[in-house]
């Protein structure tokens, strides 16, 4: 039920959000004309970074040799922030270009930084924690990097064989290292965080179906109490007493209210429109005084064909178009207001499927068509963020090309062009004007009146390039 075009804007509205709030890692470089004492912290401070990867594992680096009883202990190797640190292109370029540290940092250094570590009690705590998930790997190598890295003798007799050492630039190098580790949890955070929230807006746009499929029922018993109250008054009138009831006995009415398949999700999911009564009244009003309802029950009589084209059309003309829903939807989530125009075709497109359903066959739709679309946003989503900074030098590229300034261009814009590179580039099987042209649509209506065809002709030139390069087939 949930189209790739919905995942599609889910992925832009993610990616817009997490670009906005990451705390990106980046390494700190010196400038050109640092002073010895400057350059001095810059490569204390990376000498430190590098050390905590070598007693990680080393990544496959070749400057970092790991002694072989370092290599073997599983808890280091599995820390989250090490195996962050070992996948940043900053720092195993940093590593790669710099031939000294192996030689000022020796085997003989590490091995015996390593025994200090392992009998730590930050080591010990760490080893006996269950759950270890970013925050506690952070934790554990702040500790580690304070408490024993920097406190070590060779480690301390190496660094002051630096050019420019003096005790507080060494401890300016530290701070650094902190900063740099608090920020790739940041970093890691921010992606478990958005990737969290991806599957929980989906989860709710889900949950929004259900919701909009059980308004008719919850109208339909607010217009039962109304006839009800009426027969009661005390001065009831004939058409109080016998009145149309073609409204309330609607066939597709029943099947909803006596779906077990509603029946069974809202007992996972519970919802109600119940305390929605100001709501319910004004969009019964809105239905009872429309030209639709009063040819609905002039009718002598109906079947389940005219009783589901019934609603197909009041969602279509007054429920979803209203502002009163619209005002609702927004106090119960923060996703459904995006939510409504989409999941809106869903749920006509499922009345219409009640009225033709055969014997057995279910009467919703399914959250996905197939693993693979379940499976589709988030692995958009962590394509866009791995390779972020390729996808953009491609954008900067042929935009400089252009003479407009990348300052200058909306970050919207952006994230619809790295969204676009990442599913053209990653998903073969999805053709090439279905990707544009969805995210051209997009482009329309999240950001500026312009983006749509800028976007349109940028994209048309990197995909030129890429077919040229043979980075694209298709």
């Amino acid at each position: 039920m949930i189209n790739r075009i919905l995942i599609r804007i889910k992925v832009v509205q993610l990616l817009y959000s997490y670009l906005l709030t990451n705390g990106e890692f980046k390494l700190r470089t010196p400038q050109p004309d640092a002073s010895s004492a400057k350059l001095f912290v810059n490569r204390a401070y990376r000498y430190m970074l590098f050390t905590i990867m070598r007693l990680s594992g080393g990544y496959g680096l070749p400057q970092l040799r790991v002694p072989g009883e370092v290599a073997s202990n599983k808890y280091l190797k599995d820390n989250k922030v090490s195996r962050i640190m070992g996948t940043d292109n900053d720092l195993r370029g940093a590593v790669a270009r710099d031939e000294e540290y192996p030689h000022i940092i020796t085997d003989s250094t590490i091995i015996d930084i390593y025994q200090e570590v392992i009998r730590s009690a930050a080591y010990r705590s760490y080893t006996h924690t269950r759950n270890r998930d970013i925050e506690s790997d952070v934790k554990f190598w702040t500790a580690i990097l304070s408490t024993v890295i920097v406190r070590n003798p060779a480690f301390k007799a190496a660094l002051r064989k630096l050019d420019g050492y003096s005790l507080r630039g060494e401890e300016e190098a530290l701070d650094l290292a902190l900063t740099s580790l608090s920020e790739l949890a940041m970093t890691s955070m921010s992606v478990i965080n958005s990737r969290r929230q991806l599957a929980d807006s989906l989860d709710k746009a889900y949950q929004l179906y259900h919701a909009l499929l059980l308004l008719p029922v919850a109208l339909t018993r607010l217009e039962e109490l109304r006839l009800d109250n009426a027969r009661n008054k005390y001065l009831a009138t004939s058409v109080d007493l016998n009145p149309n009831t073609r409204f309330v006995d609607n066939k597709l009415v029943a099947i909803l209210a006596q779906s077990e398949e509603l029946a069974d999700y809202f007992k996972e999911h519970p919802f109600s429109w119940d305390d929605d009564t100001q709501l319910l009244s004004k969009l019964l009003d809105s239905i009872k005084q429309s030209e639709e309802y009063a040819e609905y029950m002039e009718r002598k009589e109906s079947d389940l064909k005219e009783d589901c084209e019934f609603w197909r059309t009041i969602f279509r003309k007054i429920i979803l178009p209203g502002d009163e829903l619209a005002e609702v939807l927004e106090t119960k989530s923060v996703y459904w207001n995006d939510d409504i125009d989409i999941i809106g075709t869903f749920v006509t497109k499922t009345i219409r499927r009640i009225a033709d359903k055969q014997e057995g066959e279910p009467l919703l739709l399914p959250q996905y068509k197939d693993d693979e679309d379940a499976a589709f946003g988030d692995e958009l989503f962590m394509l866009c963020v791995d390779n972020y900074d390729q996808y953009r030098s491609y954008i900067d590229r042929f935009l400089d090309q252009r003479s407009w300034e990348s300052d200058r261009l909306a970050l919207m814009d952006v994230v619809i062009m790295v969204t676009t590179l990442a599913e053209i580039l990653n998903f073969p099987a999805i053709p090439l004007p279905v990707s544009i042209n969805e995210y051209i649509e997009i482009a329309h209506y999240y950001s500026t009146p312009r983006s749509g065809q800028f976007i349109n002709g940028l994209l048309y030139v990197i995909i030129e390039h890429l077919k040229k390069e043979g980075l694209l087939n298709k």
